[in-house]
């Protein structure tokens, strides 16, 4: 097991090129199992969650191809080909339970093969994410589905007919799996109150390069008028705006300044609205973000909504950022309600922070101390790395699986621009 050691104290300064997107490449590689023709991603991030997608693809009868360097010019990530060669439906719990977007198979096999046997998924520990409005949706289209010893047993023997689905909350998983699903059940599908992220987007552009009939992307009505096949494409995967946030709050945390690369202003301007408000600069570029921390901080209070409010994958690192603010700010948390678990590590650095119910309210100004915290979940781990940037002393980050599995090559591209952190073995672990 690795553990990351930062010494704060380091103003940050530089260029961070921005990956592919993780929670878009997600949805999109089980694109190819709606088709038996060879789709092509480019702009892929080297993530944990990549790896265990793609092992989970090839189970399931897709062969996948890492293309090489010269077919990659000019793109970030990496570049695969996915070509479905055996029509095979069971998702098995060994790899389904590393992530829980492994959930999004369930859609394209139902849709295209009209069976799916899918090991209920895994993840990160922060909140119930139950997956009912997956099957709700599914059921709606017409699949039958069963629970049994852990698994997902779905059939649609006739094929998936088109209905109206209308979610309690624009999730964002239940919307893609809906999405894909829809694009080949008879008829029309009207999903109503569906998420709009832009994750969500760029899954309904892949899909419609593949030659499926999508009208309303990235509005909370989005109607699907399915076709009999769909067939390749090359698409190259969004920047990560989540991962675009984080680099911006390095750079205003240290009171520095990055130029952030293959990004915009747009991917993530909910957040940016509010960190400007805290007296950060963010500038759009020809080059990409420049954002600058040179400013004293203000404190701002957020609220974490769907899209387009302020993402709920964004709040552990701003709450790091309040840390550094003389003042108070209160953090309510919408989205999971075990969105906090980074809370006793802050404090463990001596942070003051109080809690009530699903609201954290946070003293800032106060000196950090660096200690050894323990990552929680991917986006807690990252925060943690953001505090240790500007504690007294070193801070010692355990756990940092979570971490890997959005994050790729981050102390490297941190200490790129100045900053003390290293990676090394745990010993201390089993």
């Amino acid at each position: 097991m690795d553990k990351i050691i930062v010494k704060g104290g380091q103003t940050l300064e530089g260029k961070i090129k921005i990956s592919g997107a993780k929670n878009a490449s997600l949805p999109l590689l089980c694109c190819p199992l709606l088709t038996n023709d060879k789709v092509t991603f480019t702009n892929v991030p080297e993530l944990g969650d990549i790896r265990n997608i793609n092992l989970l693809l090839e189970c399931l009868g897709v062969e996948v191809t890492q293309l090489d360097s010269a077919k990659n010019a000019g793109n970030l990530g990496h570049a695969f080909s996915f070509e479905t060669k055996e029509d095979k439906h069971n998702a098995p719990y060994e790899l389904v339970s590393k992530m829980r977007a492994s959930i999004l198979v369930l859609g394209p096999l139902l849709a295209r093969i009209g069976q799916a046997r899918v090991s209920l998924p895994g993840g990160c520990a922060i909140g119930a994410r139950p997956v009912d409005l997956h099957i709700k949706s599914m059921e709606a289209l017409g699949a039958e589905i069963e629970l049994d010893n852990g698994y997902l047993i779905a059939k649609a023997p006739n094929g998936l007919k088109g209905n109206k689905i209308t979610f309690p909350f624009p999730s964002v998983g239940a919307t893609e799996n809906a999405i894909m699903a829809a694009t080949l059940a008879e008829g029309e599908t009207i999903i109503n109150n569906a998420a709009q992220e832009p994750e969500i987007i760029d899954l309904g552009n892949c899909l419609v390069s593949m030659g499926a009939k999508i009208k309303g992307i990235g509005t909370s009505k989005i109607t699907i008028n399915g076709v009999k096949k769909l067939h390749g494409c090359e698409h190259r995967v969004l920047s990560d705006r989540i991962e675009t946030g984080t680099y911006a709050i390095a750079a205003a945390i240290t009171g520095g300044e990055i130029l952030l690369e293959n990004t915009s202003y747009g991917l993530l301007e909910s957040t940016f609205e509010t960190l400007k408000k805290c007296n950060i600069d963010i500038i759009q570029t020809d080059e990409g973000l420049l954002v600058s921390g040179r400013k004293k901080l203000i404190a701002q209070n957020i609220i974490t909504e769907p899209q387009p409010g302020f993402p709920t994958d964004m709040q552990a690192q701003y709450m790091a950022l309040m840390l550094k603010v003389n003042g108070v700010a209160t953090i309510k948390e919408q989205i999971f309600e075990n969105r906090f678990m980074h809370v006793p590590e802050f404090v463990r650095m001596g942070a003051n922070i109080s809690l009530l119910g699903n609201t954290a309210i946070v003293t800032g100004g106060v000196q950090l101390k660096g200690a050894k915290v323990m990552a929680t979940d991917l986006r807690a781990s990252v925060s943690l790395v953001l505090a240790g940037l500007i504690a007294d002393g070193e801070t010692i980050v355990t756990d940092v699986h979570h971490l890997d599995r959005g994050y790729a090559n981050l102390e490297d591209r941190l200490s790129s621009c100045g900053a003390i952190i290293k990676r090394v073995k745990d010993t201390c672990q089993k």
